[in-house]
């Protein structure tokens, strides 16, 4: 396999973007990610597009945007579509490096895009994610799912961890602040967070993720292409994903066992025997306050059941030893196709220093992560400042 390099990033504005069309959102992110790389879309040879139709209210979004991706009559570039939950931008971003690492392409474009605010309501999709027969009769949706987590955690572990979800609520959105393309930048107190409704209990609404519209875009190039586009990539150093049972009743909630699998491969394939020392920053799929604790554990950043404690500690803060999404993560920012393909599009910034007020000092090693499905399907990428 070829050496892989991320040298373009675009990000776009996130929220309710009535002012623009679904083409025009697609456009602002790839054209963002070309100006990133200075260079033109004619040097774009493949295009991986993800998108979820469901929360779009758009069949088959990828033919309308394909114009803003240089897919359009005269073109004639080859685009695929991805969908994969929640992991569709992760797995889009996967696609789009394997298509360089073969060696059937040199420079690859991965967009990412939702634009949930043209769907009815994005809820009622997500409850539709449940196995249908024997499973969805009892209700569950994905705040079910972040509750019964929650719920099987604290009695497993036997410890209260309300203040320590709190601390990861009001963390993500101070950190969006920084972050001039997050959709909720806000500065909380403890008060607002114990004010907060709950919607499924133990799950409060500060708990969850908002439903954004927004897009990202990422340029994949291969050594060569890449020495000659930028002397500043993110390099790719190790890519895994894994799936698990579609069904609840045989998962284990309150570990994340399958993403611990797929983090020891990672690692082992990266080099890293150390992660809480040798990541400098990650971008974790926190779309529920317990799934960043969660994901604590299952990286090998904290040992079971005591992921509170990095928090307790502030390793996982914007100024710790390991920051934890210092762009806000998902938590502040879901687009929900799109929201894997930006956590990496943030990796690579810390890694290429473009992150502006949220970059973080001295980062060599970025983790970015998605997490889709009924739990059942997670991506991972480590990007360096370093070719290995």
């Amino acid at each position: 396999m070829r050496k892989v390099a991320i040298v373009g990033v675009g990000l776009t504005r996130t929220g309710r973007r009535a002012d623009i069309s679904h083409q025009e959102l697609a456009w602002e992110a790839v054209r963002a990610a070309l100006d990133d790389a200075k260079i033109s879309i004619d040097e774009i040879e493949a295009v991986v597009h993800g998108c979820m139709d469901n929360f779009d209210g758009i069949s088959s979004p990828e033919r309308f945007d394909s114009p803003a991706l240089g897919c359009g009559r005269g073109f004639g570039k080859p685009l695929i579509k991805i969908s994969t939950g929640g992991t569709t931008g992760i797995s889009t971003a996967l696609a789009a490096y394997y298509h360089v690492a073969s060696g059937l392409y040199d420079v690859v474009l991965a967009f990412a895009i939702q634009k949930v605010s043209e769907n009815v309501e994005a809820q009622q999709v997500l409850n539709t994610a449940i196995e249908p027969i024997l499973e969805r009769v009892f209700g569950m949706g994905a705040i079910h799912a972040a509750a019964l987590q929650q719920i099987r955690y604290a009695a497993v572990y036997k410890k209260n961890i309300e203040d320590y979800l709190a601390e990861v609520a009001i963390k993500n959105r101070q950190d969006a602040i920084r972050n001039p393309y997050a959709h909720l930048r806000l500065n909380l107190t403890l008060k607002d967070y114990y004010n907060s409704p709950y919607l499924v209990w133990p799950v409060r609404l500060l708990d969850c993720c908002p439903s954004s519209d927004g897009a990202a875009a990422i340029i994949f190039a291969s050594e060569d292409k890449a020495r000659k586009i930028t002397d500043n990539p993110a390099w790719v150093r190790a890519v895994e994903y894994i799936s698990d049972t579609y069904y609840w009743s045989q998962k284990t909630i309150e570990f994340w066992d399958n993403l611990a699998i797929l983090a020891r491969r990672l690692y082992r394939k990266a080099k890293i025997e150390n992660p809480l020392k040798e990541i400098h920053v990650a971008e974790l799929y926190n779309a529920f306050t317990i799934q960043e604790i969660m994901e604590y554990e299952a990286f090998g950043f904290a040992d079971k059941g005591m992921g509170w404690k990095l928090l307790e500690e502030g390793i996982t803060k914007f100024y710790g030893s390991l920051p934890v999404c210092p762009s806000g993560g998902v938590l502040a920012t879901n687009p929900i196709a799109a929201t894997g393909l930006i956590r990496v599009a943030e990796a690579a910034l810390q890694v290429m220093g473009k992150a502006g007020q949220r970059q973080v000092p001295n980062v060599v090693n970025a983790l970015a992560h998605a997490w889709g499905g009924a739990l059942q399907f997670h991506g991972a990428m480590i990007l360096s400042r370093e070719k290995i």
